[in-house]
């Protein structure tokens, strides 16, 4: 198998030569020997990424790989900076504002705490793009599109997967305070359960995640299904329920290699995946189209990458691509 680096290297090179294609040949020049003028942007050209990540997140590292290698595809200069303090990514918004960027990529988990310095970023005429958490604020505050997965659909299917595996009772596990997202996921799964248990952790302690999960379904032993929302958290709710020797089967959101290992071995039923790497790539791609030709994506709906179920049927397929750091 080739490296990491190889495979990423790879895809850059075949979306280049499919943006070469999709160019086709130069329009003939008009009688007279003028073109009609265009408006273009001049100046150097560099899309900040903002995102709510951790540090250290699988989840974030992928999708950072997904913009870098869009960067570097296009010849687009990409920055990605992150932090999981809504107030902290304010600011550095703000920064990237401040540093008159060409394009700004933001994910909203906290929408009201970063709306003011989106808006601002639109005033300052940066054109932005939301990802992954947002969705439904992201037109109002004046963003081009937004990239993600309908976090009430994935949620509803992850509920009805788990029914179909003979669930009675479904615990959500929310692993941060205020994140939007993550509150429509668990409404999403009691839709397609039937109900849900919630429960609130603190992904930044890995130690009380999972002393909570275990605590809850030791205290009710009828809770059979576990669902979180991160692959870390997943594998914190696998060791809690080996712990108390509970029945609960777990699922989670999003992959990495060691939710791959679990599918494999039977501790994760299913993993819920959004296709975060195309959450980093599309929007510097859309953002150099609206530069350039001032293209428009979406027709005013977000632009959805998930969700896609991976379960044991499709995971030594999937698996290969999450090694390699874009799955």
């Amino acid at each position: 198998m080739t490296s990491n680096r190889s495979g990423r290297l790879g895809l850059v090179a075949a979306a280049a030569l499919l943006l070469a294609a999709c160019t086709g040949p130069a329009a003939e020049e008009p009688p007279g020997g003028s073109s009609p003028e265009v408006p273009a942007e001049t100046g150097p050209f560099r899309i900040a990424v903002i995102s709510h990540g951790t540090a250290g997140d699988a989840f974030w590292n992928v999708v950072k790989n997904g913009a870098e290698d869009a960067g570097r595809a296009l010849g687009v200069p990409v920055e990605y900076n992150s932090d999981g303090d809504p107030g902290n990514q304010a600011k550095l918004i703000d920064n990237a504002v401040a540093q008159r960027v060409g394009g700004l990529v933001v994910s909203m988990q906290n929408p009201e705490a970063v709306r003011p310095s989106i808006e601002s970023a639109v005033r300052a005429g940066i054109p932005v793009v939301t990802i992954n958490s947002g969705e439904e604020q992201s037109a109002a505050y004046g963003a081009l599109t937004h990239i993600g997965q309908s976090e009430g659909v994935a949620g509803e299917q992850a509920g009805r997967k788990f029914k179909e595996a003979g669930g009675t009772k479904l615990l959500c596990v929310i692993h941060e305070a205020g994140n939007i997202g993550q509150n429509q996921r668990c409404d999403g799964a009691a839709r397609g359960f039937g109900s849900a248990e919630r429960l609130q952790v603190d992904i930044s302690n890995p130690t009380d995640v999972q002393a909570r999960i275990r605590g809850a379904v030791q205290t009710d032993p009828s809770i059979d299904a576990v669902l979180t929302l991160n692959s870390q958290v997943a594998a914190n709710a696998v060791n809690a329920i080996e712990q108390v020797q509970s029945k609960a089967k777990v699922a989670t959101f999003d992959l990495n290699a060691d939710v791959v290992a679990a599918i494999k071995s039977g501790d994760v039923l299913f993993a819920v995946d959004q296709q975060q790497y195309e959450q980093g790539y599309l929007p510097v791609v859309f953002l150099k189209l609206y530069r350039d030709n001032r293209n428009v994506v979406g027709g005013g709906r977000p632009v959805l990458t998930g969700p896609d179920l991976v379960d044991k049927s499709t995971v030594d397929q999937i698996g290969a691509y999450v090694e390699r750091g874009t799955r």
